[in-house]
């Protein structure tokens, strides 16, 4: 069964935990972004973020140049999954190492333009993948649908992989997107700017 993921991206602690609070009243499982101002649109600063409760789960998305240089940081957050990009900067086996070591899960996130090809040499390592659609640090990107072609390409790469999308994503093609084979649906604009986003995400909830 798929997953509603709502996410949080924001600029500021003051928003940060304004948006933080308003899912986690209500989800099981959020995605936090981060980004360096220089791989995407500068975001809250790593070492001013917390996490919910452990009831919470929690994947971080680190849209920065050079993630290796945050690993303690990441590790000490204790988040069930921490996302890097494949266009980053680094070693992703010796990321992935230390996350594992730490009880954390490996993920890669492709932009658009990236193919599934590029982390074939790493796929032992890695847990998930997010396909992107949207715009980098920004709520209200387009889904794309035509990326669905890339969730073929990484199933046949490894029959476990658990795979995520991020980018559009509303209640007019969650159901296509859970067809086509994605099992973590990444929700930013339709939730958070929902006058109710507890009603935005059990709406969501019914088409899994």
């Amino acid at each position: 069964m798929a997953v509603i993921c709502p996410t949080v991206t924001a600029k500021d602690p003051h928003t940060y935990r304004t948006q933080l609070e308003r899912v986690a009243l209500f989800s099981d499982r959020i995605h936090l972004d981060l980004a360096d101002g220089k791989f995407a649109t500068k975001s809250i600063e790593i070492n001013k973020i917390w996490l919910p409760d452990k009831k919470t789960v929690s994947d971080i998305h680190i849209m920065y140049e050079n993630p290796a240089d945050y690993l303690d940081k990441l590790i000490s957050l204790s988040p069930n999954l921490v996302i890097v990009h494949a266009e980053a900067d680094g070693n992703f086996p010796e990321i992935a190492r230390r996350l594992h070591e730490a009880n954390i899960k490996a993920g890669v996130a492709l932009l658009a333009e990236t193919e599934p090809d590029v982390i074939v040499p790493s796929i032992e390592h890695i847990d998930h993948v997010l396909v992107f659609s949207g715009h980098l640090g920004h709520f209200g990107g387009v889904a794309d649908l035509t990326l669905l072609g890339k969730v073929d390409k990484l199933r046949k790469l490894k029959k476990d992989l658990e795979i995520g999308w991020d980018g559009g994503i509303n209640d007019k093609n969650a159901r296509e997107l859970i067809a086509g084979g994605v099992d973590v649906l990444n929700v930013g604009g339709y939730i958070q700017r929902s006058e109710n986003p507890d009603k935005a995400y059990a709406k969501l909830n019914l088409l899994v």
